[in-house]
């Protein structure tokens, strides 16, 4: 029997997200589901119930009737006791949960029979689950909105100008916490050519700061900050005390500053206080992205905007919704990728394999069992070890037998030298001295040259070998020697014979290729990372 999956509009006071969106209905109803949205699901993010009529969508008036006739709803929002009410017992309920701080929620769900994916539950360590994580995708247009938010409330440009009526300085932003959506503000804001910096207790995190244009604060405090599913943990007082300090250090110095610092299930940190924000320049702006778990600035006052000391304290909990169709549409797609999963037959019935450990961390009620906490997830098996070769024992004397030798790989190493020591002496007795020196220098040239490019980190190759291709033709100048007729002051050495001139001659046009086609590759790799 085929299953229909309900949209229904979002209750949440602000909230403008949708749980699918027209171009995803046609992917749900090509693996066998039928799709029911509530009239007016998509309307605050721009999908109009004619868009999902043409998707193929049913369009169903009023949350009751939605919720009475979908096996599978998908939402936003953690649902309210009214929607639990609603819904069809035994029923299929994917969306943000958070079980661990809605204990009661929990229950009612199980008392309902449901089967339910928290999709903020998802083991995001493994990789395979990326494709559903909604949650990094949320973070990412929030950190985008931040930024966006910080510019419309700062009196001037982000990027430095020189203007016929003036010089403007560039805007100094700190973002403090570089996860997900720490990374998005950061590659915002530098893109709008603000100077960026950018702190977070997890030091691996340091490289994508300054791959993204950011300058990393360290804290003078050595500590390890990693925590468990891509998280930070709760650091060591003396940790929080020397953060404390450079946060007030920044403070005095920028502009603009951006908190992302959460822990899930935890108050927000308290980072920027009341006297690092008395601190700050007349007009900067504090971008608390933390405000809906009581925010990392003291003076945040959750989903409002104030003006307090001079600085602009943005405290909004709907960054995700302020960009309502950016957002639907990537959780939209997160969802269908979780239905994929779910539905590998394509046949328009799920099936919730608790075998499988993204499935298993994603379900929290299992037919009205209650499944949460999951065990932890199976990780990929570190390759074994080789085993070690046996040393074979040295062959002692005996009665009657022969001594033992050296090993044989000792003596082939012997007879390798000899050979070499033997071929160099009969080169160097019977070649002339102009020989051997050009034999020693290509030889040191070809050593230098080999262990150049062997120290090189892999990912350089490429552009590197474009260069040393070019430069390498100075050979060139050799060819050129050859073809000019004899010139005095190289010794007067006889004219090279015709066929002689012919092979230089077409070494020149060939090293000519390599010159110009090494500097045109090099170029052109340079440019890939240029904007």
């Amino acid at each position: 029997m085929t299953l229909m999956i309900g949209i229904p509009r979002e209750i949440a006071p602000g909230e403008k997200r949708v749980a699918t969106v027209p171009d995803v209905v046609e992917k749900l109803i090509k693996l066998g589901f039928k799709v029911a949205v509530e009239s007016g699901a998509g309307d605050a993010a721009n999908f109009s119930d004619d868009t999902y009529r043409a998707a193929g969508a049913e369009i169903i008036d009023g949350a009751a009737k939605l919720w009475a006739s979908s096996d599978i709803v998908f939402k936003v929002c953690v649902p309210t006791t009214e929607e639990v009410g609603l819904m069809r017992e035994g029923g299929t309920l994917i969306d943000f949960i958070w079980p661990a701080q809605n204990p009661e929620l929990m229950q009612q769900l199980a008392a309902k029979k449901a089967t339910v994916l928290a999709i903020d539950a998802l083991p995001r360590q493994l990789s395979r689950a990326q494709k559903m994580d909604a949650l990094t995708s949320q973070a990412g247009v929030a950190g985008y909105r931040a930024v966006i938010e910080a510019a419309n409330a700062f009196g001037r440009f982000f990027n430095g100008q020189i203007t016929a009526a003036g010089k403007v300085p560039p805007a100094k932003v700190f973002i403090a916490g570089a996860g997900v959506a720490g990374l998005a503000a950061i590659g915002t804001a530098a893109g709008l050519g603000a100077i960026v910096r950018a702190n977070d207790t997890r030091a691996e995190v340091a490289d994508q700061v300054k791959s993204l244009g950011g300058e990393f604060v360290k804290v003078e405090y050595e500590e390890e900050g990693s925590g468990g599913g891509g998280y930070a943990k709760v650091m060591s007082e003396g940790f929080q005390q020397a953060q404390r300090e450079m946060y007030a250090k920044q403070a005095r110095e920028v502009d603009i500053i951006i908190t992302t610092a959460l822990i899930p299930g935890k108050p927000a940190p308290k980072l920027i206080t009341a006297e690092m924000v008395q601190s700050m320049k007349p007009g900067s702006v504090i971008v608390d992205m933390a405000a809906e778990r009581g925010g990392n600035c003291e003076l945040t006052e959750p989903g409002q905007a104030v003006v307090k000391h001079g600085v602009t304290i943005v405290g909004y909990t709907d960054l995700t919704s302020r960009l309502a169709k950016q957002s639907s549409t990537l959780y939209a797609t997160n969802l269908f990728r979780l239905t994929e999963e779910l539905c590998k037959t394509k046949d328009g019935i799920i099936n919730v394999n608790m075998d499988d450990d993204a499935i298993r961390g994603l379900t929290v009620i299992k037919e009205g069992n209650i499944t949460w906490p999951p065990p932890a997830p199976k990780l990929p098996a570190a390759p074994a070890k080789p085993a070690a070769a046996k040393v074979a024992a040295p062959a002692t004397k005996g009665h009657g037998h022969g001594g033992g030798g050296a090993p044989a790989s000792g003596a082939k190493t012997a007879i390798m030298f000899g050979v070499a020591a033997a071929l160099f002496w009969f080169i160097g007795a019977s070649a002339p001295a102009a020989f051997l020196g050009h034999l020693t220098v290509f030889a040191l040239a070809c050593f230098i040259g080999y262990m150049v490019v062997w120290n090189v980190t892999p990912a350089l190759h490429t552009p590197l070998m474009s260069v040393t291709n070019a430069i390498s033709s100075i050979i060139a100048i050799g060819a050129l020697v050859q073809i000019a007729p004899p010139l005095s002051l190289l010794g007067g050495f006889n004219r090279p014979d015709s066929l002689i001139r012919w092979l230089a001659l077409a070494g020149i046009a060939l090293t000519a290729v390599n010159m110009f086609g090494g500097f045109a590759v090099t170029q052109r790799m340079l440019a890939m990372f240029r904007k």
